[in-house]
């Protein structure tokens, strides 16, 4: 297993590079709707909401649709989220791309048992020191549109011997409309919190896939039926470079003058 080996210069490097060139290159728009740090229950019978503290422990679960999935979450937790933001990646791709380590990034070898407890034990460790953990439980990219989403029970694993952790669903729909640049919307639902320990690792699993699913299903339904590729009111975190239909249309416009 390999672990995460945080470089705080080697971020703050990479974050400007990851935000200017390789984000805003590439997509026209990349927006949160919901919050990465949401309201929690206040635990005085009252029914009240508090912010969520930057050392609650987290575990955050998404669709997994596409290469640049992790680079996004990683920009979008640094341009919103107060927590401290681990990542579990494949060990072969962390092989390849050695770099996320010095992010947050840590293995996890799906093909290998031992592996596979090592790299629980270490998220465990994480949630503990009040860090936040992002899962792709469905274990590799699979398209945006792959269905059901079927979870592996790693996370229902995590959770059982973890139980006072939140669980954060987050989607992430890919797409092109209006433009010729792709537009990333993502959405972070509701924490979830329960007495894992009360369920089974593969029900956890299999519940959690459901939330997922549905989420995903009315983020996607809500996009299509804007007709455009963010949602009302969502956060904008980057501002990508125009389209060849808006440099088009602004030329025309010179030119008509």
């Amino acid at each position: 297993m390999i672990r995460a080996e945080r470089s705080k210069a080697f971020e703050r490097i990479f974050t400007l590079y990851n935000h200017y060139y390789l984000l805003r290159r590439r997509f026209r728009s990349f927006t949160l709707s919901g919050s990465l740090d949401p309201q929690m229950m206040e635990g005085n019978g009252l029914g009240g909401m508090l912010p969520m503290a930057p050392d609650q422990p987290v575990i955050y679960f998404m669709n997994h649709s596409s290469w640049w999935d992790g680079l996004l979450l990683y920009h979008a937790a640094k341009q919103t989220s107060r927590g401290d933001h681990y990542v579990m990646m494949e060990e072969r791709q962390l092989r390849q791309y050695a770099f996320f380590r010095k992010l947050g990034a840590y293995s996890i070898n799906k093909d290998n048992a031992s592996g596979v407890r090592t790299s629980l034990q270490y998220t465990g460790e994480l949630l503990a020191a009040g860090k936040r953990v992002w899962i792709f439980p469905q274990g590799e990219i699979l398209h945006q549109e792959a269905r059901p989403i079927q979870f592996r029970p790693g996370i229902g694993l995590v959770l059982r011997r973890f139980p006072q952790a939140v669980a954060v669903p987050v989607t992430l729909c890919h797409g092109m409309v209006q433009h010729d640049l792709p537009e990333i919307s993502m959405k972070a639902g509701l924490p979830i919190v329960e007495d894992w320990k009360a369920w089974k690792s593969e029900e956890i699993a299999e519940r959690l896939g459901r939330v997922l699913e549905q989420q995903l299903d009315d983020h996607r339904a809500a996009l299509i039926q804007l007709g455009q590729g963010s949602m009302p009111g969502a956060t904008p975190l980057i501002r990508g470079m125009r389209s060849t239909s808006e440099k088009y249309d602004e030329a025309r416009k010179r030119v008509n003058r």
